[in-house]
């Protein structure tokens, strides 16, 4: 057992509330238990699924089981269920993590000249900001 994956107690709380399979045959080789390691590793390290460590099962397989589960509505079934578990004895607590690294400007954005505005390349200067020379203070005498 790595170091993220679930405990026996924790185990012995989620087991329950998975669904059953409907069809009779061969045993599955890799275990509900390894699969859900293997999609809670990935979520926690935000890796690839093709670099999904191999004793989580194929990689193919842990993704296979996380989407069949979120597009039949399992995961959020389980969440709630948990959830309602939790509420009553209070373990769950909430913390937030917001990656920003995945927001990125639109390809034209990256620093083109703006059209319709016309910038001067230096400021104009003023009548009465314009700077005295010797020959400037000759001709006004």
């Amino acid at each position: 057992m790595a170091r993220g994956d679930l405990t026996d107690t924790q185990w012995a709380r989620l087991e329950p509330l998975l669904p059953r399979g409907q069809k009779p045959g061969r045993p599955p080789i890799w275990t509900r238990r390894q699969l859900i390691d293997g999609i809670r590793f990935r979520t926690r390290t935000g890796i690839p699924w093709r670099d999904v460590p191999e004793r989580y099962g194929p990689w193919a397989r842990v993704y296979d089981l996380f989407r069949r589960w979120q597009r039949d509505g399992t995961w959020h079934r389980i969440f709630t269920e948990l959830q309602a578990q939790a509420d009553a004895k209070d373990l769950i607590t909430w913390d937030l993590n917001i990656d920003s690294t995945v927001c990125r400007a639109h390809q034209h954005a990256a620093g083109a000249r703006k059209r319709g505005t016309c910038r001067p390349s230096r400021p104009v200067a003023s009548p009465s900001s314009r700077t005295t020379t010797a020959s400037d203070a000759r001709a006004a005498a």
